[in-house]
């Protein structure tokens, strides 16, 4: 087996580990609701369902959130060859972030009153996750010897680092304007229109 095949070999271990994480992390998330429905005693299954609808709400768009930042992931790396150690060490923090999103999910679920502290937490993984996707981006891109032929003529970072700076100011207003909190998520369904608006020569540049 030749150089390149052994770093092909690893490049597909990292993807194929990475891709585990994910699963296991987005399937950590269902486990309280399950835990829960053992509670549901004589409740009827409408009553069981509006007490929870917190936690089912949180569930959903965690699990909508990994499975998108997975796409990103996905897109990421499928058009690499090769890697290197800087990326590597990009991914596992993006990995950690992803494992960790679990926790504050269960916070948010069960929390009563739905405070600073704890939206900070929830979100400020999210701009974990988003950053050290778009750090990735820009690693591999940086080291063309990684990108497959056709990655090197259209790949671009505009796109995550629009995705990352509308996650930042989701957090700040999550956190200075805490009535709005978690709505303050919807900011990312701006990413296409705030793209469109940016001049030709950024949308079009490469990095």
């Amino acid at each position: 087996m030749d150089d390149e095949q052994v770093r092909r070999r690893g490049l597909d271990r990292v993807n194929n580990f990475s891709d585990a994480v994910v699963a296991i992390a987005a399937t950590l998330l269902i486990l309280p609701l399950v835990d829960a429905a053992a509670a549901i005693g004589d409740r009827s299954v409408g009553a069981f369902l509006s007490d929870i609808r917190q936690q089912i709400f949180v569930f959903v768009l965690s699990f909508v959130v990994v499975y998108r930042f997975w796409t990103i992931h996905h897109t990421t790396y499928s058009r690499l060859i090769d890697y290197s150690r800087p990326l590597m060490l990009v991914n596992s923090v993006w990995l950690l972030s992803i494992v960790f999103l679990p926790f504050p999910t269960e916070i948010l679920g069960l929390a009563n009153i739905i405070d600073r502290p704890t939206t900070a937490l929830y979100v400020g993984t999210l701009l974990v996750t988003a950053a050290t996707g778009m750090l990735a981006q820009w690693i591999s891109v940086r080291d063309p010897s990684l990108l497959t032929a056709q990655a090197r003529q259209d790949t671009q970072l505009v796109a995550s680092a629009v995705a990352t700076g509308l996650m930042l100011v989701a957090l700040i207003v999550a956190v200075t304007v805490p009535v709005i909190g978690l709505y303050a998520l919807l900011l990312l369904f701006l990413a296409n229109p705030v793209e469109r608006l940016l001049p030709a020569r950024m949308r079009d540049t490469k990095p």
